[in-house]
């Protein structure tokens, strides 16, 4: 048996000869991106491209047209005879070279800063409001502030048109009877001051309940066991509020009031449709100033121009804001 064992186990000597005359092995190759793994990866890219599609037909290609249509000399006399006469860039040096457009430019600015500051401030209290309510008021008011919301613009513009209209006008009537017999016939857009203070409260109005509800829904993620920490160390109310509500609510408030600039900025029918931008042109703000040299003057190259330039002028606002919230987050990191 010890023979037999000792011929069918060869040694290690041999073993490394047969081992070393073997021809190697051939290692296979490292196993590449499978077919089913790109599409897996480039899955979320596919699902983009339809909406990505929709986006550059209805935004890009008429942003296209409008830009060449602010190179060009276009008026009545063009449209008829069917001419494009280019004229470069002759309407973007007269609208800024325009007192005009920089005295409609700082308005508006002003505008959007004093609307989106309301809107956040008191859209944050009702958010808050609605966070600390039982059930069946939450509900009511929730269903209010979606009734507001969903309101079309025009519709809501002309029910304030009504409310504060100079003879039979709500608001009047209600002064009236308080003891304001003045204001019984008062005239509402018969002055800028007056007529900015109509169209920020229809904005206004309009704007808090998104803010409102966003926020209450973030104010949902917060842990109570936070609030119950913060009382046992002897927070009060505004302690927590500064301490655990407002940190986390400023990553939505961050978001909220960037949403809320660019509508403000842009609003258009509200700020047309209560007086077209008067008396004496003193409300116009950037999109109403572009209507009106565009398409009432019928200067449709300039209105085209201005549009554009009010296109940037929101890009700087907005990236500006942007830039200071970013900061914010980098220096609490």
């Amino acid at each position: 048996m010890a023979v037999a064992t000792e011929r069918n186990d060869p040694g290690p000597a041999a073993a490394g000869v047969r081992r070393s005359g073997a021809p190697p092995v051939p290692t296979a190759p490292a196993p590449g991106p499978s077919r089913r793994g790109r599409l897996t990866g480039a899955a979320p890219y596919l699902l983009l491209l339809p909406a990505l599609a929709v986006t550059a037909v209805l935004l890009g290609w008429p942003l296209v047209k409008n830009g060449m249509l602010s190179f060009q000399n276009l008026n009545m006399r063009q449209l008829i005879q069917h001419l494009t006469e280019w004229n470069g860039v002759d309407n973007y040096r007269e609208a800024l070279t325009s007192e005009d457009f920089w005295r409609v430019t700082g308005r508006s600015v002003v505008f959007t800063g004093a609307n989106v500051v309301l809107i956040m401030v008191l859209g944050t209290l009702v958010g808050l409001l609605l966070a600390r309510l039982g059930t069946r008021m939450r509900l009511l008011l929730s269903v209010g502030l979606v009734l507001a919301w969903a309101m079309p613009v025009i519709a809501a513009t002309t029910v304030f048109q009504w409310l504060f209209a100079s003879r039979f006008g709500v608001v009047n009537w209600v002064l009236d009877k308080l003891g304001w017999h003045a204001m019984a016939d008062h005239n509402w857009t018969g002055s800028q001051f007056s007529t900015f203070f109509v169209i920020t409260v229809l904005i206004v109005w309009q704007s808090i309940p998104f803010v409102a509800i966003n926020l209450y829904a973030a104010t949902t993620t917060i842990p109570k066991e936070l609030y119950e920490a913060a009382a046992l160390d002897g927070a009060g109310t505004w302690k927590s509020f500064t301490s655990v509500t407002f940190p986390f609510l400023k990553p939505f408030v961050f978001a909220t009031t960037f949403l809320e600039v660019i509508w403000v900025f842009k609003a258009f029918p509200q700020v047309f449709a209560i007086n077209e931008g008067g008396p004496d042109r003193l409300t116009e703000t950037l999109p109403v100033y572009a209507f009106v040299e565009g398409v009432g003057n019928q200067h449709y190259g300039m209105g085209a121009a201005i549009s554009l330039l009010a296109i940037l002028v929101l890009l700087a606002l907005t990236s500006y804001y942007l830039r200071i919230a970013l900061r914010q987050e980098e220096d609490e990191l």
